[in-house]
């Protein structure tokens, strides 16, 4: 099993990068960047570039709405580049309150633009013959009923590192999920809670296995969470801080009818207490809401107890199909924590 772990912002770039150079020496073997409405992920990672050597280097996520599909695949391609092949393109849909609130782009037809961009990214990678594309939502070159009509077949100039760069995809929804598992490298799940994991999303995953190329190979999950070892009354506090971000997704990501994470939290079994979470969250009631949020979620999907606890979660994980332990480790050290963690997977 490999480690990934999300990269904090907290302390600025400049000591983020120094984390990150510290943890890749104990084991550390994927670093997250994330965007949603913040600075922007590429720049952070080809800044990342600079400062590691080895640790790969994940986007987590670009939203497939703000950027053309080549762009996304030539940004992947000069991270990979500067990095030497250590890009890892992670692609998310985000939501509409992000997609249209602070892009203003109509948030349509996810599903069929991920996976359209999916197979333009590989195409502008592949390099065979000048870059077509015939879908039900892009057109390149453009039609000439469309624009000028002087747009041209085009090759990528530089020759990419790797053919193939490997797409993650960050999907909840039934449907996201099987399309994943049929045409993506990897799968980023959020609040993945790894008993439930065969009931909520094995159909959808055994589904789109189905229909996968075997070329592709396995594919790749990255889940986990929140990290402290220690007993009870050290990491009990620590594991509390989740209920503030699983209320904001749970209640505040979108609106009702319209927010997959709350959809997400049905599925497990939470029905009723993901309705008044998102009623108090939408009302302002934010505190309230996190009060709400069910301990058994948290701790689900935290990983948070003594070392033979964690080690039992893991494997749990391992079972579930995870491959890319995930984790936020929480106290003094984190770089101790990561190095500990390595050496029992």
């Amino acid at each position: 099993m490999k480690l990934s772990m999300q990269l904090s912002y907290a302390g600025g770039f400049a000591e983020s990068a120094r984390q990150a150079a510290e943890l890749e020496k104990v084991g550390l073997d994927v670093v997250w960047v994330a965007e949603a409405y913040s600075y922007d992920a590429p720049s952070f990672m080809g800044y990342l570039a600079a400062k590691t050597e080895r640790v790969d280097i994940g986007a987590a996520i670009l939203p497939i709405y703000t950027r053309t599909p080549t762009l996304i695949a030539m940004t992947a391609a000069g991270i990979d580049a500067i990095s030497d092949g250590r890009c890892q393109l992670g692609l998310g849909a985000s939501g509409p309150q992000v997609i249209e609130g602070f892009h203003g782009v109509p948030y349509d037809r996810p599903l069929t633009r991920t996976r359209e961009i999916i197979d333009i990214c590989r195409d502008v990678w592949a390099r065979e013959a000048p870059l077509t594309h015939d879908g039900a939502v892009y057109h390149i070159p453009l039609p000439p009923d469309q624009g000028t009509g002087l747009g041209k077949a085009l090759k990528l100039i530089n020759h990419p590192v790797r053919p193939r760069i490997p797409i993650w995809v960050a999907a909840l929804g039934e449907k996201n999920v099987a399309m994943t598992a049929e045409v993506a490298d990897g799968w980023l799940p959020l609040f993945f809670v790894p008993h439930k994991a065969k009931e909520v999303f094995g159909p959808a995953l055994s589904e789109g296995t189905a229909k996968r190329d075997p070329s592709l190979g396995t594919l790749q999950i990255a889940a986990g969470g929140i990290l402290a070892i220690g007993e009870e009354s050290e990491v009990g506090p620590i594991r509390e801080l989740g209920r503030g971000m699983a209320a904001l997704y749970i209640g505040g990501m979108g609106a009702k009818g319209r927010n997959f994470y709350n959809a997400l939290a049905c599925r497990y079994g939470y029905e009723e207490e993901a309705a008044e979470i998102q009623d108090l969250y939408l009302s302002g009631k934010k505190d309230e809401a996190a009060a709400l949020v069910p301990a058994e979620l948290l701790e689900a999907t935290s990983l948070c107890g003594p070392e033979s606890y964690i080690k039992e979660r893991v494997a749990g994980l391992a079972e579930a199909g995870v491959t890319h332990l995930n984790v936020t480790p929480v106290g003094a050290d984190p770089v101790a924590m990561i190095e500990k963690l390595r050496s029992w997977v």
